[in-house]
């Protein structure tokens, strides 16, 4: 490994990250140099460096500092699998980057050309009978009022858009999944179920509302537990997956929300 040692300077120029936010992972502990000189300077090494890298790619996918921190603090935190499920998470973005992209020339070209997208473009790929039977399931378990304001508020996004909040959702899902073997009030758990609770409510459109909605987002597990199309494509058919996921949801509801 590289003994060379690095001031707080120089570790700005190499990463982009500003000295004064380095001081600020200093000070809150979430990045400590590996030492300081005798006049006082800040040194950092190749485990710092790393580190950082960690630091900067959770922040690329809207992982909290404080998660961040927790999560590379794990005594069993494995480097090498984390660096391979960065590569396929920003992968994945970099996709719907592509397609974002895309779309933002599309939409262009519509307003040009005052067409508007129908909704045949909206929904492209949702098949219907699905579609009924799970709007069906979330009226009777949240009421006709509140599906009906997420419907208004998804029928503002552009295809793209919901597609984006789709397919974290089920990544996040998909990442649970792998931690089924965990407690369920495991830190590592319950850092990505906040982080599932934040996209849930962008999909609700109620990401801005004061009110927490701790109830529903409890009815939710519920709702895993007891209707397997609600974890279908994150193992539907793995009973003790939609209990973890259950579990872990109503652990996170009266710990974080209440």
């Amino acid at each position: 490994m590289n003994k060379q040692q690095y001031t707080v300077r120089q570790v700005s120029r190499l990463s982009g990250v500003s000295v004064r936010t380095l001081h600020l992972y200093d000070g809150n502990g979430l990045l400590k140099p590996a030492l300081r000189s005798p006049s006082g300077y800040r040194l950092y090494g190749s485990a710092q460096l790393l580190r950082l890298q960690q630091i900067l790619f959770y922040r690329e996918l809207d992982v909290p500092l404080k998660a961040i921190a927790r999560i590379l603090d794990e005594p069993g935190f494995d480097l090498v699998a984390a660096l391979n499920g960065h590569r396929k998470a920003l992968s994945a973005k970099r996709a719907r980057l592509g397609t974002l992209l895309k779309n933002i020339d599309n939409t262009i070209y519509k307003l040009k050309s005052k067409t508007m997208l129908s909704p045949e473009e909206l929904y492209d790929g949702m098949p219907h009978d699905e579609a009924a039977a799970y709007r069906k399931g979330a009226v009777a378990a949240y009421g006709a009022e509140v599906v009906a304001h997420a419907e208004r508020h998804l029928e503002k996004l552009s295809k793209d858009e919901l597609k984006l909040l789709v397919a974290r959702q089920k990544s996040l899902a998909a990442e649970l999944s792998r931690l089924k073997h965990k407690d369920p009030a495991d830190i590592q758990v319950q850092d990505l179920v906040e982080v599932h609770y934040h996209n849930t409510r962008q999909l609700w459109g109620t990401a801005g509302a004061a009110d927490k909605q701790a109830e529903a987002y409890e009815g939710l597990g519920q709702l895993y537990l007891n209707d397997e199309r609600f974890t279908l494509e994150q193992g539907g058919s793995d009973p003790a997956f939609r209990s973890f996921l259950s579990r872990a949801i109503s652990i996170f509801v009266h710990t974080r929300l209440l």
